[in-house]
């Protein structure tokens, strides 16, 4: 799975063993579509390069300038 740069509305365009898949807004989404297309998460780390390539910004960031964006509260 590759998980490339946000574009301008933060989503991550997600590509599955080279196919386009869907664009994830958050972690969430990602971990969604690893559960959907069966990839052995089970002990792996969400930034485990052998389970998601990271393209852009690693599993934290989700906006287009490519800083993770400021938590809640």
């Amino acid at each position: 799975m590759v998980v490339m740069p946000p574009e301008s509305d933060g989503g991550r365009p997600v590509t599955i063993r080279g196919e386009p898949a869907e664009t994830a807004y958050s972690l969430f989404d990602v971990m969604d579509l690893v559960h959907r297309a069966g990839l052995p998460a089970e002990d792996r780390a969400i930034d485990d390069p052998e389970l998601i390539e990271w393209r852009g910004g690693g599993p934290y960031d989700w906006n287009a300038n490519g800083t993770a964006d400021a938590p809640n509260g």
